[in-house]
């Protein structure tokens, strides 16, 4: 028996901040997900700035008011060129993700935000901080693709 508590979510408590991403279980790695919901926005990149903008057009399988995957298990089925993110491809995705996403700041060596549900305890505190996109998305079916630059936004919470 391990002499270091657990929490309810059967993680140890702040392991993100002394074992690397390379070495997280699918658990630990999943729960790092603040659930800000930014990621599953589609995003216009500049071909010759390689700038990317996000919009408020998410994924046809994102649920603004949860701001999570309606059928994140099985998305690949209805989403083919969803990204399954890991330690093993981070490094060529950081260029798109949230500024807030705690992927990203762990792998620069950054610690996680206080709203970061780890660290509150909150599922919630994500949203209350204003750094999600709850209720502030239109389906991507909604929006011609040639139109999705009417939708450009700021990143909430930057």
């Amino acid at each position: 028996m391990s002499d270091d508590p657990i929490d309810r979510t059967g993680l140890a408590p702040r392991y993100w901040e002394t074992k690397p991403l390379s070495r997280m279980t699918r658990h630990e790695w999943e729960a790092l997900c603040d659930g800000c919901g930014k990621c599953c926005l589609n995003k216009l990149e500049d071909d010759e700035t390689g700038e990317v903008a996000l919009t408020r057009v998410a994924c046809r399988l994102f649920d603004d008011s949860t701001c999570r995957c309606a059928q994140y298990d099985i998305r690949h089925q209805f989403v083919p060129e969803c990204i399954t993110l890991d330690a093993r491809n981070l490094e060529g995705h950081l260029y798109w993700m949230p500024e807030t996403c705690a992927y990203k700041l762990l792998h620069h060596g950054k610690p996680l935000y206080d709203w970061h549900p780890l660290i509150s305890g909150d599922p919630d505190s994500v949203h209350r901080a204003g750094v999600s996109v709850q209720n502030a998305t239109i389906p991507e079916f909604e929006v011609d693709e040639d139109d999705w630059e009417d939708h450009l936004i700021e990143e909430p919470g930057t």
